[in-house]
């Protein structure tokens, strides 16, 4: 059973899209389930997300845990979008079926992504940052519990 956060972020996803020229583009998907993320980013000078978008191939959960991620991490500098993690996602959400865990665990990686991507493109180190998966699997998933 989903929350109605859940069911609202589904059914009303906020920042669905893709930012042209992006300053961090991040793609995660998990091979067991189908579910594919990409998370685009748009950070200014002064390293704060100004705005975020995203598309996502995949379940309601995936769109829903896709669109409360970009939520949290817009108007917020690099760092602080770092702290956003699948469990912050899944609260925000008022929580998940342990079913459909794994798809916040894709919009923590995907925002990862992106940041990587952007560290790359810019030569910015931002502090606990490590290369980001492109495919989350089974494995990964317990791992990270």
């Amino acid at each position: 059973m989903y929350t109605e956060k859940v069911m609202d972020h589904f059914e009303h996803p906020r920042n669905v899209g893709e930012i042209k020229d992006p300053s961090g583009m991040g793609t995660v998907g998990n091979a067991k389930c189908g579910d594919i993320m990409r998370i685009y980013l748009d950070i200014d000078e002064n390293q704060i997300i100004r705005d975020v978008k995203f598309k996502t191939f995949g379940c309601g959960a995936a769109v829903a845990t896709s669109s409360m991620a970009t939520e949290l991490v817009k108007g917020k500098s690099v760092t602080e979008a770092m702290k956003v993690t699948n469990q912050a996602v899944m609260e925000a959400l008022d929580g998940l079926p342990p079913v459909k865990v794994h798809c916040s665990l894709l919009a923590e990686e995907a925002i990862h992504a992106a940041l990587w991507d952007y560290a790359q493109k810019n030569g910015v180190d931002i502090e606990g940052l490590k290369q980001p998966k492109s495919d989350i699997s089974e494995q990964d998933e317990d791992e990270d519990y």
